[in-house]
């Protein structure tokens, strides 16, 4: 077998790894994809993003069935066939699947099945023994599930967004440890198939990214679904017993334990970093992650990381962005890009839906960035009402001199979607007073938006002593 040699080399073929490639071959780079993963795909196609929102679309349809009887709808003798919902599911992922693995062989640029580690700054060792020579490369590795840090739980059996991904069935029961999107998501799927479940979290406040108001709205809605929450949790252990596992630990000083069938580890994941021989290359981490600049260049010359393995937010369209901004930099390093998170967004697809974009109250305070905030709720909003929504609220923060839109934050029907209308605004540099006139079809969710927003254009005016352009009237 013969040795290998290539301008620029990409680990991983994920949507970070992706980007990267496809920039680089796009400019004429002699680009070489290592994935040694038994699947090619990537997290999000074939365990993350996209199985987890076609499971929660099957539950969203089966509420939406049971709800009906306020409108007079009444459906009898509904059932889950368990067998055929996993089948839709798994057919959707495998055309996404097909169509990525379709991209990284379609010969723009070359891929080996195979994993790889350093063995110098310019030299990997693949699996069979062949030595990769390369000019330059970027490291798209990804993430895995965290270890488990729990007591008993390794010996007493868990699952994990993987394996309940890959199993057509539903416990009686389940504790789910950790509340973070992935846990959350879960944690409601199963209870909407009819399961017990009881979430474990180690913070004061569950979706720890988000402020703690919106994340309120999503424990009371949460409860209201007889899910049971408990929060500022200690864990201590978890244990075999005759009935399944049963989970201890303390809250507010006091000994707690649940017991379920089944435990969910969703204690959140790490970079994949096992034996990619980074100390051979001079290539430093911090706490866990490939350690990068704004230009996603790593501390060894020419080699640059992104997605997952280097963080510092591990989503999707982040990752892209980063594969793009390091070829890039590969490419033309006199010409160099940096990564902007001003326009950073997070949603999580729960019911109701929480999504933010840009900062949060709890984040400009802490960088000591004065904000003016105005929120309003869903359940004051015609649209959300006739749908049944009278969860949650939106939010605009707004600088106090400019009137410029900061960040914004919703918790509520299809937050998911209605979260880019703020994104755009911040995008264009807009303020709320511009945000408030932007005409907006009636009745719809999205012009929730207007009314925070000439709430606070108004406030920003008054402190100036200026009067607001009125926003233009609605009829209903």
């Amino acid at each position: 077998m013969d040795d290998l040699r290539a301008d620029a080399v990409v680990l991983g073929g994920g949507s970070a790894g992706y980007a990267a490639a496809r920039t680089l071959a796009a400019q004429g780079c002699d680009t070489l994809v290592l994935d040694g993963a038994p699947e090619l795909g990537g997290l999000c196609i074939l365990r993350g993003c996209m199985p987890t929102k076609a499971l929660l679309h099957a539950a969203e349809l089966r509420e939406a069935i049971r709800e009906g009887g306020a409108w007079g709808i009444h459906a009898e003798g509904v059932r889950v066939d368990l067998g055929a919902l996993f089948a839709r599911k798994d057919a959707l992922i495998g055309e996404f699947a097909a169509y990525r693995r379709g991209q990284l062989q379609d010969g723009r640029f070359r891929l080996v099945r195979s994993r790889a580690r350093f063995e110098g700054p310019s030299l990997l060792r693949l699996d069979d023994g062949r030595a990769v020579r390369f000019g330059q490369a970027v490291i798209a590795t990804g993430s895995r599930v965290a270890p488990v840090a729990v007591p008993g739980l390794a010996d007493a059996g868990f699952l994990t967004s993987d394996s309940a991904l890959a199993q057509a069935r539903v416990p009686e029961s389940l504790a789910v440890l950790g509340g973070g999107a992935v846990a959350l998501e879960f944690a409601q799927f199963y209870a909407r198939l009819g399961c017990r479940v009881s979430v474990v979290q180690r913070g004061r406040h569950l979706l720890s990214g988000f402020d703690a108001d919106v994340a309120g709205e999503l424990v009371a809605a949460l409860r209201r679904e007889g899910l049971e929450v408990f929060t500022g949790a200690t864990l201590d252990r978890v244990e075999r017993v005759a009935e399944g596992r049963r989970v201890r630990f303390r809250q507010e000083g006091k000994d707690v334990s649940i017991e379920a069938t089944e435990v969910f580890h969703g204690l959140g994941r790490v970079p994949d970093l096992d034996g990619l021989g980074l100390e051979a290359a001079g290539i430093a981490t911090e706490r866990g992650r490939i350690a990068i600049d704004a230009r996603q260049r790593t501390s060894c010359p020419g080699v640059f990381a992104a997605g997952d393995c280097c963080g510092p937010h591990e989503v999707v369209h982040l990752a892209v962005q980063q594969g793009e901004v390091a070829a890039h930099n590969l490419l033309h390093p006199g010409r160099p890009r940096e990564m902007d998170y001003r326009l950073r967004m997070s949603v999580v697809f729960t019911a109701p839906q929480v999504a933010q974009v840009g900062l949060s109250e709890r984040e400009a305070a802490d960088r000591g960035i004065p904000c003016r905030v105005d929120r309003y709720p869903f359940n004051d909003h015609g649209k959300s009402m006739i749908l049944g929504c009278r969860e949650g609220f939106v939010k605009v923060l707004a600088d106090p001199q400019t009137g410029e839109v900061l960040g914004a934050a919703c918790v509520g029907p299809q937050a998911g979607e209605l979260i880019h209308e703020p994104a755009v605004a911040m995008a264009a540099r807009m303020t709320v007073a511009q945000l408030a006139v932007v005409p907006h079809y009636h009745p719809t969710l999205a012009e929730i938006w207007t009314y925070p927003a000439e709430s606070l254009a108004e406030s920003v005016a008054a402190s100036k002593g200026q009067r607001s352009a009125p926003a233009p009237e609605v009829e209903a």
